[in-house]
Parts: structure tokens; sequence; C-alpha cells
């Protein structure tokens, strides 16, 4: 059994570090972010925050909410918080940004499929859901609303601010939000604990 523990930690500490990873590839590619992180570039280019930072500080803002949702983090929850942010500027120190399209594509899909790879390793460790996942099943849960509409509102919520503030809006968001979902899903069952968990898809 303690095995097993460590062996899903294991597995939840590299999840998240290469999810932020994956998130520093779509960035440098620049065509274009994940919902929240075109808030996060938001937040940066209008406070001292780094990207990193930004990426820390809502995912803490959004954990708060959860109190009067009566939700319960995890372990992967507080972790979730604490380590993609830093692992994404890790990404942006390493990675120079690149220009034209025949490199900004190929560095996108790869940054993509690391996310879902990344998705599948830290959601199948069951430690705990994302800040994100947890807001978004607590407010299905206090309103009655279909999963699929507290989503789409909380998500699109997230990239209108962003895209106001400044955040890299483009046809790389579009791209991210048709097929993170099909790729999560394959992800979920390499990566799996036993049964893949049921549910939406994580926002993160």
């Amino acid at each position: 059994m303690p095995s097993s523990i460590f062996r899903r930690l294991a597995q939840l500490i590299a999840g998240l570090f290469l999810y932020g990873l994956g998130i520093s590839m779509m960035v440098r590619a620049s065509i274009g972010v994940a919902p929240w992180d075109v808030l996060s570039q938001g937040i940066a280019a209008n406070s001292p925050l780094s990207f990193g930072m930004a990426t820390n500080a809502i995912g803490a803002l959004v954990l708060l909410l959860w109190w009067p949702l009566r939700q319960k983090p995890g372990i992967g929850t507080v972790l979730n918080v604490l380590l993609i942010g830093p692992s994404a500027q890790f990404g942006l120190w390493l990675l120079p940004a690149v220009d034209g399209l025949w490199l900004q594509v190929p560095l996108f899909a790869a940054g993509l499929l690391l996310v879902a790879l990344a998705t599948g390793l830290y959601i199948g460790a069951r430690l705990g859901p994302g800040p994100r996942d947890g807001l978004m099943t607590g407010l299905h849960a206090r309103t009655g609303w279909p999963i699929w509409q507290v989503r789409s509102l909380i998500e699109g919520g997230a990239l209108l601010v962003g895209w106001l503030l400044g955040g890299d809006v483009g046809l790389g968001t579009l791209a991210f939000a048709l097929l993170i979902g099909p790729l999560c899903g394959m992800t979920l069952g390499w990566f799996g604990i036993g049964k893949v968990p049921s549910g939406p898809l994580p926002a993160r």
C-alpha cells in the first residue's frame, strides 16, 4: 500500500511538472493559448507578476472560492496550485521564442500533446482535483446547472478577462478547446489507476 501511494504521488508530481512545460511550449508558439493561460498572460502583462506567478495566484484565488462551495481539496489540489506555475516559468526560461508558422505550429502541437499526457498522469493519480475542477463541480452542485454550462461560463469568463488584459487569443486557443477533450480521454485511459475517472475532463 505505501508503495502504491508513493507511485501515485510520483505520477502526480511528474504530471504537474510536464503540464507546466506543455503550457510554456504553447506560450512560446505565440498562436494562442488555453483560456486560463490567456488570463495568466493578461495579469502578467498588467502587474509585476511573472507568467508563472500569475498562474499560481489564479490557482490560489480559485481555491479560496472552494470554501463557500464546501469543496474539500486533496494533496493533488495543493500541489497543482504550487507546481504548475513554477514549471511553466521554468519552461519559458528554457525555451526561446520562435518565429514563423513552420516552427510555431509544431511547437504548439507538441505542447498540446504534452498537456494531454500530463493531464492523464496527474488526474489518474487520484490525489485531488485541480482548483478549477473543484470550482466547476462545486458550482454545479450548488446551482444545479449542467456541468458543460458551468465549465463554459467559467472558462469563457477567464478567456474574456484575459483577452481584455492583453492575453494571447488565436487559432491555438480554438485548437486547444476542440482537441484537449479527446486527447485527455485517451491519456486518462493510459494512465488511470484502475478504472478511468468518471465525470468531465479537467479544466485544471
